[in-house]
Order: C-alpha cells, then sequence, then structure tokens
C-alpha cells in the first residue's frame, strides 16, 4: 500500500518517478491545450481562411513551446555508453549498466540503468538530477548525494561538475547556461510582442520583433558553443568504457527554428520587388492576408501600382518674377 508515492518501511519498493521532466510536461500540456482549443473552433472560420488560421496559429504556438521547452530541457550535451563498472564503493561487485549524462542549461541529470536492470537483488535504475541556477547549490547537491550513497557511476559523473574539480566543467556549463538561457527569454518576450503586433495593424513592428526572436536564439547558440569550447575535454572513464558527449537535441532543434523565423519573416516580403512562385503560408499569415491567386496579386495587394495613385497636384510656372513698385 503507498500514499501519496511513499511506500512504507516494512513493503519493498520505490518511489515511483514520472517518465519525464515535470516542467517540460507542463509546458507540452499548455500548448497543446491551446491547439486543441484552436481546432475545436477552426469550423467557424470560413473558406480558405480556415486553412490560412491554422498554419498561423499552428506554426507560432510550435515556436514559443519550443523556446521555452528547450529553456528547461537537459540535452543541450548529452552522452550514453554501455559499460562494466563497480557499483558501490568499498565493494567488488561489478555490473552492466547503461550510463547516460544530459547536460541542460540549469544542471545536468544523470542516469543508471541496469541491463538487466534486476541485478545484486537490487533495481538498478537510477535518474539523478543536480542542478547550478540561480539560488542552487551544487556542491550542496553533491554532498548530499554522497550521504545518500548512490551508485559510483552517479557519483563519479557528478563529481566532474563540481566547482572544485580539475576538470572545470562546472564553471564552463554554468556560465553557458546562464547567458544560454537569459537569451532564450528574451527571445519568448520578443515572441509574444511578435504575436501582439501581428495581431494590430502594425505589421512592420510584428516583422521586427519575428526577426528579433531568431536572433536572440542564435546569440543564445552562440553564447552556448563559445563557452563550452573554452576547455579541452574531460575524458570520462566508466569501468571499461569511456564517455563521449556531443550536442543533444535541445541545440539542434534551437539551430533549426531560430533561421526558420529569419527566413519566414514578413519584413521579407515588405518590398517591392516581385516575389518568388513559392511562398511559405506562414509569411502570408504574418501579413494577415488572404491566399492569392498569384505572386504578383500579392505585390499588388502590399505596393499598388503607380497607375492607381493619386496623381500630384501642379502649379502654374511664372516666367517673371513681378515686382511692386516704390
Amino acid at each position: 500500500m503507498a500514499t501519496l508515492g511513499r511506500t512504507f518501511p516494512f513493503y519493498v519498493g520505490r518511489k515511483p518517478i514520472f517518465p519525464m521532466d515535470i516542467t517540460l510536461a507542463v509546458i507540452i500540456a499548455i500548448f497543446l491545450t491551446a491547439v486543441v482549443t484552436f481546432i475545436i473552433i477552426l469550423p467557424g472560420i470560413r473558406g480558405k481562411m480556415r486553412l490560412f488560421w491554422l498554419l498561423r496559429v499552428v506554426t507560432s504556438l510550435f515556436i514559443g513551446a519550443v523556446i521555452l521547452a528547450v529553456n528547461f530541457s537537459s540535452e543541450w550535451f548529452v552522452g550514453r555508453v554501455s559499460t562494466n563498472t563497480s557499483y558501490k564503493a568499498f565493494s567488488s561487485e561489478w555490473i552492466s549498466a547503461d550510463v547516460g549524462l544530459q547536460v541542460g542549461l540549469g544542471g545536468v541529470n544523470i542516469t543508471l540503468t541496469g541491463t538487466p536492470v534486476q541485478q545484486l537483488n537490487e533495481t538498478i535504475n537510477y535518474n539523478e538530477k543536480f542542478t547550478w541556477r540561480l539560488g542552487e547549490n551544487y556542491a550542496e547537491e553533491y554532498t548530499k548525494a554522497l550521504e545518500k550513497g548512490l551508485p559510483d557511476p552517479v557519483l563519479y559523473l557528478a563529481e566532474k561538475f563540481t566547482p572544485n574539480s580539475p576538470c572545470g566543467l562546472h564553471s564552463q556549463y554554468r556560465l553557458a547556461g546562464h547567458y544560454t538561457s537569459a537569451m532564450l527569454w528574451v527571445a519568448f518576450l520578443c515572441w509574444l510582442l511578435a504575436n501582439v503586433m501581428l495581431s494590430m495593424p502594425v505589421l512592420v513592428y510584428g516583422g521586427h520583433m519575428l526577426l528579433a526572436t531568431g536572433i536572440f536564439q542564435l546569440l543564445g547558440l552562440l553564447f552556448f558553443s563559445t563557452a563550452t569550447s573554452l576547455t579541452s575535454p574531460c575524458a570520462l572513464h566508466l569501468g571499461t568504457a569511456t564517455l563521449h558527449t556531443h550536442h543533444g537535441p535541445a541545440f539542434w532543434i534551437t539551430l533549426t527554428t531560430a533561421p526558420s523565423l529569419l527566413h519566414h519573416s514578413p519584413l521579407g516580403f515588405l518590398s517591392p520587388v516581385p516575389l518568388p512562385p513559392a511562398i511559405d503560408a506562414y509569411s502570408l499569415s504574418l501579413l494577415s492576408l488572404s491566399f492569392p491567386s498569384s505572386p504578383n496579386s500579392l505585390s499588388t495587394q502590399v505596393f499598388p501600382k503607380s497607375s492607381s495613385l493619386m496623381p500630384l497636384p501642379t502649379f502654374p510656372k511664372h516666367s517673371s518674377v513681378s515686382t511692386i513698385p516704390s
């Protein structure tokens, strides 16, 4: 019997773990709720504008969800290895396990999963998180992990990111995380302003905010890549294998989203030059225009021809200058 995820001392069992990060789950749930709500009211929109608004809202919500999700994600730098390693301190017992390392903007996440899970009469399935965000003390969390007696592979990787470690990974990734997170928060603010302005008759300023969103995302990637390359990589030896790390999904999805914002910005279409045949539907939606039958028709809607403009008034020219007699 268990109450609120806790087991009584005379029952064998561990506290259940949610299969994914709770913060990411909340972010995904909020944006999925917004998408489902819009799809419910979508039949009330008539004609071609239905597809138009669907692309506009879904794409915009996806961009906002990506910016928030990667900010709280722990998969900016990842690594995984299968190895035979020691299990506990002061013990000669070895286990076969998969060891995973995930480095995020606010800390590291270390996983240890036995292959098979049941070994040495224990369930080897650990998922430990150590944070260095503002207000958090990484060294204190590492000390608590030592007191809990976590397995050797978890403590070994966590020790590499302590402030006193000769690897210098703590200051390196902590600095990268702070600056990258700050840039992503500014990008999220620009995304909010872009949505507000593109819903009002200030499309040019909305385009500026959309460009700023992509630019700040790229700045965050630049800070992360620069800060993480300041020092040489630290070797992570786990038993008979070596753990190698590389950029994770959060880094690559940000790198994919940011240039697409720059490419699909409506500012690229606010010019009198002829438009290419293939016009992105989302860019059209940002301009709040209906789908034209041809590219030239969009150019005509935004920039009318000179023949349709009101002619300028003309004034008669005087051949001589009259003087007033004295």
